[in-house]
């Protein structure tokens, strides 16, 4: 995926920032300890999530991380528990994900020399992914539709569509037949 790197110092005192942060930490919590399955659940869901959680999907708690709130999840998406997103640069997941526990999308890194800046780039989840267990996805990853990332894999290239890929560095062992989905 060609995308474009953003930068943020956090060297430089930004007070919006800091208070989008507060918030954001503040709801996390109330998410991260409500009662499943129920309408105190649903409304930390929607308040973390507003309009940004399509219709039938669900985030297990906990979850945690970075401008969490701006992800972009499509319908009928699931992601299990202690996923770790770190969504500056944006995080996008197309209907029919289903994400795995323990799985780390990571949109942000720190700038090798001044470590104070973060160097963020998008994810891309299209379509009928499915991340295995304590998967990592790094920045500026594009997965494609109807792929698999298997358990404990860290993701450092673009997935073709179809694709079932595993291992650090992730590597395609296997592509799935396209005319076997509905």
């Amino acid at each position: 995926m060609d995308s474009k790197e953003i930068r943020v110092d956090l060297s430089i005192s930004d007070p919006k920032r800091i208070e989008d942060n507060i918030k954001l930490a503040q709801q996390l919590y109330r998410l991260n300890h409500a009662m499943p399955y129920t309408q105190e659940y649903d409304e930390a869901l929607k308040e973390v999530f507003s309009d940004n959680l399509g219709e039938g999907s669900y985030v297990a708690a906990p979850i945690n991380g970075s401008c969490v709130n701006t992800m972009k999840i499509g319908r009928n998406v699931y992601i299990n528990t202690n996923c770790l997103a770190m969504a500056r640069g944006g995080i996008t997941i197309e209907d029919g994900v289903q994400i795995a526990a323990n799985v780390q999308l990571l949109t942000n890194n720190h700038d090798p020399y001044e470590r104070q800046v973060l160097t963020c780039k998008p994810i891309h989840i299209k379509e009928n992914v499915w991340i295995g267990a304590g998967a990592t996805i790094l920045p500026g990853i594009c997965i494609g539709k109807n792929a698999i990332v298997g358990a404990a894999s860290v993701v450092t290239k673009d997935v073709p569509d179809y694709a079932v890929v595993v291992g650090n560095p992730a590597k395609i062992v296997k592509m799935l037949e396209p005319e076997k989905f509905a």
